[in-house]
């Protein structure tokens, strides 16, 4: 078996040519197991010849490039075929080989290169998350904001009581500030205890693909996995606690220019 093709199907055993396709190939042919097609082909001195092939296997694969449009030969027939004698066009090396490309004449792919489109994807995807991540923490601080406000404008009287008592104003700030950096530490506990088992139960089942994802064009598992890494999660839970204590602060400032004697009286200021 090379790079997860089941090449054991591959015999080279009398003048039948077995061959395996993918699925994908399959489909669009209209070809089943068993089923025997003429090939033609270009030879490397620019001669045309053809011949019958039999579909000894169907194979499925996520990956487009080795299943549209290809037929997968016996290396040694092939090599007959295209009169090209101890040639081969595709080269693999496993990643744990370390190999760095230095055969002459052989450009080697690495897998940064291989993965390009993946990865330009999963950027695009990413820069997309972000934004909607800056909405929906755009209205979570705005809630809180206006929560704030409506806080400070109901105690008053608290407020002024504070104050009267000794308390200076930054501490009464401070004292605001903090209540309001722990509704994003409420949150957090709130979303840990039905955040984790669902995170948890994502990452061991997946989220399965459906059928048509076969027709993108675009190297995917039938299931995908979400990982989360432990740096995403610390980073995030910073990112809303600081987030939220600044979001705290600024209506909590409206306290200093606050009247104590009329905030006892409970005089709208």
């Amino acid at each position: 078996q090379i790079v997860k093709l089941p090449s054991a199907h591959l015999s080279d055993k009398g003048d039948e040519i077995a061959a395996i396709i993918g699925e994908r190939c399959a489909k669009a042919n209209k070809l089943k197991f068993g089923d025997s097609v003429t090939v033609r082909w270009r030879d490397a001195h620019g001669a045309f010849d053809a011949t019958e092939v039999r579909i000894a296997h169907i194979f499925k694969t996520n990956v487009p490039t080795l299943d549209t449009g290809v037929l997968w030969l016996p290396l040694t027939r092939l090599q007959k075929m295209m009169q090209l004698p101890s040639v081969a066009t595709l080269l693999v090396t496993a990643q744990e080989t370390g190999f760095g490309g230095v055969i002459a004449g052989w450009e080697f792919k690495d897998h940064y290169f291989l993965l390009t489109e993946i990865r330009e994807m999963i950027e695009m995807k990413s820069v997309g998350g972000n934004i909607a991540f800056a909405i929906l923490m755009s209205l979570a601080m705005l809630a809180i904001f206006d929560t704030q406000v409506f806080s400070i404008f109901r105690r008053q009287k608290e407020i002024g009581t504070h104050i009267a008592l000794g308390m200076t104003r930054q501490q009464v700030i401070g004292l605001f500030t903090i209540e309001g950096a722990f509704y994003s530490v409420l949150a957090a506990i709130l979303a840990a205890i039905y955040g984790i088992p669902l995170l948890g139960y994502q990452a061991s089942v997946g989220w399965r693909m459906p059928a048509g994802t076969d027709d993108y064009g675009i190297t995917i598992a039938e299931t995908i996995y979400p990982s989360y890494s432990l740096g995403l999660v610390v980073s995030t839970t910073l990112i809303v606690l600081v987030t939220t204590t600044i979001v705290s602060y600024l209506p909590a400032r409206r306290i200093a220019k606050m009247k104590p004697t009329d905030a006892i009286r409970g005089k709208i200021q």
